[in-house]
């Protein structure tokens, strides 16, 4: 793998619901920042380990949160196309393919 690169929308979303996180309770958007460097860390070291839900994008899940982590790999390097609440419309994240 090159790396990882997180698209701007994909970012969005972890802004906003690290910022959901933390209102609802001091500290939490920090807990929910951390979970994600975790998966977003064995994304980029096995992006494979992880099922496909569509034809060429895979879904990591967070441990504790109920959000997923949308990707796929492009020439090498591992394109995150959303992060989302795995309760929205399954198939939101699949616009921004």
């Amino acid at each position: 793998m090159t790396g990882l690169r997180v698209r701007p929308e994909a970012e969005l979303d972890v802004f906003e619901a690290a910022l959901w996180y933390e209102q609802e309770r001091d500290g939490l958007g920090a807990i929910f920042l951390r979970a994600l460097r975790q998966v977003l860390g064995r994304i980029e070291a096995s992006p494979r380990q992880f099922p496909l839900v569509a034809k060429d994008v895979r879904r990591a899940i967070l441990p504790r949160f109920p959000f997923g982590v949308f990707f796929h790999v492009d020439a090498g390097a591992v394109v995150v196309i959303a992060v989302m609440h795995l309760h929205r419309h399954p198939s939101s994240w699949a616009e921004r393919r």
